[in-house]
């Protein structure tokens, strides 16, 4: 047999085993062919073998996903859970959206925070079963892709991509505005009221956060990971803090606490919106807005140890201590709080805990838990940055940016995406010149990340439910065949309840520029916005996730085994 024999040899109706190299390197040839066009069906997300329950490494699963390493995995199970806590920041967060709860009354506030928390933590379950199959930093645009119908994959999958983004971005423009007005808010107290509070410097604030919280975020992953230790530590720290300065201050100042009747039964509605719209308004999205960004675990995905468990860990055991603590700590404030709402609410300081601080411990401690919430609250813009930042570099990664072959580089010396850093800063100074218009602009901040996020995460979950159900392999968390699509369906539901709730306004009559909720227009119009732009530009460039695997690399991390047994499938 020739050279030029052996180069044409291939693989009939029955192998032939021959000790002739030329003939092995055919058979490779043959083999990386098949690997090759199973592959390039459908990009990184339609290798029909993603297995999280066979893989052995993280790496492997990775591979088996579409993808190479190209983050460092620093992060531990409790550094994964720390980020999404350290981006709920119990008590900042909670400082920052009481008092829209309290327009409904102690009752609303404390019930809503508990009943909402129980669908939250069904979201969260959901959302652990997809990042335990299919672990991932775009997570949920990838998941919607792969288990979408054919001929919907792509643009379904880009709007997820475009609405989780914007949402992170909103997310980090609401909490640093939050931050700002801790700040101001202390500022007022140490000025004795003697201080005017602008939207000029409220941005200026907002603005200097942002840039910190970017320099913050360039750190190193293995000194990002240490941070959500430093996160989890001061939360629990200022929470605990506040559990027993709180009431020995209302004690001491006020003379006594506020019995069970007013904590859990005494409802008062402060708007025009019937009692029970008015109990959802007020009630419930005080939870849905600080019990979120979890997603921040999946984004983790590819920096994490053990993913297919840790991430599962982070989503579930970050809501739970939310939930419950939450709930804890809002109890303490109804109980320690001064009963004349109107008091509470109509404050100088501009915010609400402020003035329930200030009545129960006075003006040196009121500034002093400012400046300590000031400082988580600082941590969590620091978190949420992280997060945001590797969502963009996967989405850029499968070209779903403007800009994607800039955003997606990965400084290899230290692992961090640092144009991606840099895109989400910039974005988010971008959409927080919102807070320059009035109130009502810098509120649809936070009503936009809460509908963003909420089609993002129920989307990937609906696709499973139906048109993927056929595609899904558990990962090792999984409630089984039964309690994992009553749970699925229970939260979609619900989180279409909240997208709808999300757009209406705190009153329901004489709406003005300055009391309307333009989430309403915000949130469609981006989602439309984002399939327009598809439809018309992007789908040149944007095929859904596409494997950045040689085959060669692909065999070295998924094995022989794993290969033989798509080939068996497949073939």
């Amino acid at each position: 047999m020739s050279s030029s024999d052996k180069k044409s040899f291939t693989i009939e109706s029955e192998p032939k085993v021959s000790i002739d190299i030329g003939v092995s390197q055919d058979v490779n040839h043959v083999k990386f062919s098949n690997i090759r066009s199973i592959r390039s069906q459908t990009g990184a997300g339609t290798v029909n073998y993603i297995n999280a329950g066979t893989a052995t490494t993280d790496n492997q699963l990775l591979a088996e996903i579409g993808y190479k390493p190209e983050l460092r995995r620093q992060f531990s199970t409790l550094q994964v859970f720390g980020i999404a806590f350290s981006i709920m920041g119990l008590l900042p967060s909670i400082a920052s959206v009481m008092g829209g709860g309290l327009t409904g009354g102690p009752a609303t506030l404390v019930w809503g925070w508990f009943i909402a928390g129980i669908f939250v933590l069904m979201i969260g379950i959901s959302m652990a079963e997809n990042a335990s199959a299919i672990p991932t930093a775009g997570g949920l645009y990838y998941w919607t892709h792969y288990y979408s119908p054919k001929g919907y994959k792509e643009v379904i999958s880009f709007v997820i991509g475009c609405s989780n983004s914007l949402a992170l971005a909103a997310g980090v423009c609401s909490i640093d505005y939050g931050f700002a007005e801790e700040v101001l808010a202390a500022v007022v107290i140490s000025k004795d009221g003697n201080f005017q509070v602008t939207s000029g410097k409220l941005y200026g604030v907002f603005a200097a956060a942002v840039i910190c919280m970017g320099l913050c975020t360039c750190l190193a992953s293995k000194a990002i990971a240490r941070l959500q230790t430093l996160s989890i530590v001061s939360n629990l720290f200022i929470i605990v803090l506040f559990f027993i300065a709180l009431p020995i201050g209302a004690k001491k100042n006020v003379g006594t606490f506020n019995d069970g009747s007013f904590i859990f039964g005494k409802f008062e509605n402060l708007s025009d919106w019937n009692d029970g719209w008015q109990f959802c308004l007020a009630g419930l999205m005080p939870a849905v807005w600080t019990i979120g960004a979890f997603d921040s675990c999946v984004h983790q995905s590819e920096e994490a140890k053990d993913a297919k468990k840790s991430v599962p860990i982070g989503i579930i055991g970050s809501i739970s201590v939310c939930w419950i603590l939450g709930w804890l700590i809002l109890i303490c404030i109804c109980a320690c709080m001064s009963q004349d709402l109107e008091h509470v609410l109509n404050n100088p300081y501009g915010f609400t805990m402020a003035q329930i601080v200030y009545d129960s411990l006075g003006k040196h401690w009121a500034i002093a838990f400012m400046v300590l919430m000031s400082f988580c609250q600082f941590l969590m813009g620091a978190s949420v940055l992280t997060a945001i930042s590797r969502q963009i570099w996967a989405f850029a990664r499968d070209d779903g940016l403007p800009f994607s072959y800039y955003i997606k580089k990965v400084d290899k010396r230290y692992a961090v995406p640092f144009n991606a850093i840099l895109f989400a800063c910039c974005g988010s100074l971008i959409l927080g010149l919102l807070c320059l218009i009035d109130n009502a602009a810098a509120n649809a901040l936070f009503s936009l990340a809460v509908a963003g996020n909420y089609l993002a995460w129920g989307t990937p979950t609906l696709m499973r439910l139906t048109w993927g159900r056929d595609l899904f392999r558990p990962g090792p968390f999984y409630l089984g065949k039964i309690w994992s699509p009553i749970i699925a369906w229970t939260s979609i539901i619900f989180e279409t309840f909240i997208i709808i709730l999300v757009m209406f306004p705190a009153s329901q009559h004489g709406i003005t520029k300055t009391t309307m909720n333009y989430a309403c227009v915000i949130g469609p119009g981006i989602w439309f916005l984002s399939w327009v732009y598809y439809i018309t530009y992007k789908k040149k460039y944007y095929h859904g996730p596409k494997t950045n695997l040689s085959d060669e690399q692909y065999e070295d991390a998924v094995g022989d085994d794993v290969i033989d047994q798509i080939l068996s499938n497949q073939l």
